[in-house]
């Protein structure tokens, strides 16, 4: 059943759709007495209403960072800071603005499967393919708190959200006004300026920031900036409007990828065919808030948004092929609302959700072959549609003080037309049908400080780009790849100080797709079914006052259970570019009131570079990098002032990002591997005032 857009809007309407509100970042599922979530740094809890669409609602892994341990972050990119969460890999392509992602649940972050809902202060924030672009426009000062969400349980999100979802809050409300600067190696300088005015029922916040950087490796050089006002109106006790508008405009150069043998001569080095490969990124995005206590047991929310992606970008990937100019432009538009309840009900304690969203875009992809920067061919002219929408419902049940039931359900519809401008080739998206979605979480608390909880439930994946459409020769609809999936794990509080979270988790898929990331259609193909499977443990430990450390094992495998009916030895193969073994840690130390140290590090296994699971390619990947900062107010009188200084990859260890590149020939290298260098030692020092 293929739907269009007005009548998804009209299911919209009919059902009081959702997205989830901006719960505090420590308004966790605590509020009901049932705690299945992890934190790392401060958590503020700034309301504790506003339930629809939160967090609150879900019972499974969840993890939080606070805006503490974000604000003081020297990065690149905000990407970056995901990774200090437990379980979570970090894909780092260093090149520009095709700087990397983060992923988790035995997804890789190639890119042909981008498996994490992501959205910024509760606004989805996905380009078409899942791609992450619009993170950019966030810088660490104004970070409010990061929260992960695992598994297919959670029914408040529909596309992209194969493995769970990431929602990246920034600072809304309060009075502050605060400026940081830094400088450090590789010619790396960054400003970032942030203030919060609330006076009365008003309040408005205001970012602005830039960073430069000459790059590690030669040709490595990139600039950004972003500007961002958040406006905000209470015209009663129980409701709140409000407006968010954020820009953010990169441009870089692209050092990009080094055969085997000049990887390890010299990784700081660039090729002379990539002398002229960068890009320039726009994004902009303006979006509307309302949320409201509509009496003592009702909760609403509800948004509306515009997304906007302008991608220009020139690569050569090997010295066989041609350079070419990728040139994404997209406008997103979306709405979502929820309504929640919360009762006792004959004495006992009942929520009911009901909830949607709905996202129509308008999307092009023009693809060039060029010389240097000068057009020969166009290879790609591409306009198409998307649109989709779903609806969910989802109840909690407390029948006992010790028990929490909560299922849930939620379908999505998807609509579009595809225009091939080279061809004048026309097609409709496949007819995907209803896509349907059960849900159904289950905690338990024997007794005080320990919780087991379980879960299950289906997401989907839908074909991206092209792929998501039934173009000629083919003539068969395809149907969704569904991903099953359930998870056991308990939370416990073992002593004063003390808290741990082991997690069982499985995810299977009924036919997997990925997209086939040079190919001039941009069309997918089939991987076939696939298991994923894996344990995550994680410990915070507080001994003493000032001394905190924590620290997260993953162990996690990817594979083929049916393959696809092309490569039939296939069969049990390993997904490509998924570790094994993923571990993060740190520690936090306080000697002092003005004096602050800590240490981190994090690290994986090594992985195959195709599902072909090829020994004379081999295994790449593997690494363990250790991070630390040193912090003071070196003056009482000035104790808003906090010099600090940053190293990262203490040891200058040497690791990497690899991929399989056929392009390369034997003349060029014994492998056919394309490698990207990550950074080696780098020292940055940083000053941040609070007026």
């Amino acid at each position: 059943m293929r739907i269009s857009g007005s009548a998804l809007a009209c299911a919209l309407v009919f059902a009081m759709p959702a997205q989830a509100a901006e719960p505090a970042p420590a308004a966790a599922e605590k509020a009901n007495g049932v705690d299945t979530g992890f934190s790392i740094g401060e958590q503020i809890v700034v309301s504790a209403r506003s339930m629809a669409a939160s967090s609150q609602n879900v019972l499974t892994s969840i993890d939080r960072m606070g805006g503490d341990v974000a604000q003081r972050a020297n990065v690149n990119y905000a990407w970056e800071l995901v990774g200090r969460l437990p379980g979570v890999m970090l894909t780092n392509f260093n090149q520009g603005t095709t700087s990397g992602k983060f992923s988790f649940r035995g997804f890789n972050g190639e890119g042909e499967i981008n498996a994490v809902k992501l959205l910024i202060d509760g606004v989805p924030a996905n380009s078409n393919d899942g791609n992450m672009p619009y993170i950019d426009a966030v810088f660490p000062l104004d970070i409010a708190g990061i929260e992960v969400v695992r598994g297919t349980s959670d029914p408040r999100y529909g596309v992209h959200a194969i493995a769970g979802s990431a929602n990246i809050q920034t600072r809304i409300g309060g009075n502050y006004l605060e400026g940081k600067v830094s400088g450090g190696s590789f010619d790396t300088y960054e400003a970032q300026a942030v203030a919060g005015i609330e006076k009365g029922r008003f309040s408005q916040n205001y970012l602005a920031a830039w960073r430069q950087a000459g790059g590690w490796r030669d040709h490595g050089g990139l600039t950004r900036g972003t500007l961002a006002g958040k406006w905000f109106f209470r015209p009663s006790e129980d409701v709140r409007i409000g407006a968010i508008a954020r820009w953010y405009r990169g441009t870089a150069d692209e050092p990009g990828y080094l055969t085997l043998e000049n990887a390890a001569a010299n990784p700081r080095m660039t090729n002379a065919y990539n002398r002229t490969d960068g890009d320039t990124r726009t994004v902009a995005q303006g979006s509307l808030h309302l949320d409201a206590s509509l009496g003592d047991t009702v909760d609403f929310t509800a948004k509306a948004y515009a997304n906007r992606l302008r991608d220009d970008r020139y690569v050569k990937f090997s010295a066989t092929t041609s350079q070419q100019r990728r040139v994404t432009d997209e406008d997103h538009y979306g709405a979502s609302a929820a309504l929640h309840w919360h009762a006792r009900v004959a004495g006992v304690p009942v929520m009911a959700e009901v909830g949607g969203d709905m996202q129509w875009q308008d999307n092009v992809s023009l693809r060039y072959n060029t010389v240097a920067r000068v057009v020969t061919a166009q290879t790609r002219d591409q306009a198409f549609t998307t649109n989709i929408g779903g609806v969910y419902a989802q109840v909690r049940l407390e029948p006992a003080p010790w028990l929490t039931i909560s299922p849930g359900w939620r379908l999505d519809w998807v609509g579009g037309t595809f225009h091939n401008r080279l061809t004048g080739t026309t097609a409709p998206i496949n007819d995907y049908g209803t896509i349907s979605q059960p849900k159904l979480q289950v905690a338990i608390t024997p007794v005080s400080q320990v919780t087991l909880y379980g879960n299950y439930g289906k997401s989907f994946q839908i074909g991206v780009g092209s792929g998501a459409y039934l173009i000629p020769p083919r003539t068969t609809d395809l149907a969704p790849s569904i991903n099953e999936g359930w998870e056991a794990g308990v939370k416990l509080r073992p002593v004063a100080g003390v808290e741990a979270r082991v997690a069982l988790w499985l995810q299977d898929a009924s036919g997997e797709i990925k997209r086939k990331l040079n190919d001039p259609l941009g069309d997918s193909e089939n991987v076939g079914a696939t298991r994923r499977r894996g344990v995550d443990v994680q410990v915070n430990v507080r001994p003493v006052a000032g001394v905190s450390a924590w620290g997260a094992l993953s162990w996690q495998t990817s594979r083929i259970r049916v393959a696809d009916p092309a490569t039939p030895t296939y069969i049990g193969h390993e997904i490509d570019h998924v570790p094994h073994w993923l571990w993060s840690g740190g520690v936090d130390l306080t000697p002092s009131a003005r004096w602050r140290v800590s240490v981190w590090g994090n690290g994986q296994s090594s992985y195959w570079l195709t599902t072909a699971n090829d020994p004379a390619v081999g295994k790449f990947g593997q690494y363990a990098v250790f991070n630390a900062e040193v912090a003071f107010r070196p003056l009482e009188r000035l104790e808003k002032l906090e010099l600090a200084l940053t190293g990262k990859n203490l040891f200058d260890r040497a690791y990497e990002y690899v991929w399989y590149d056929s392009s390369i020939t034997t003349s060029q290298s014994r492998s056919p591997s394309a490698h990207s260098p990550a950074e080696g030692l780098g020292l940055t020092a940083s000053a941040r005032v609070r007026f």
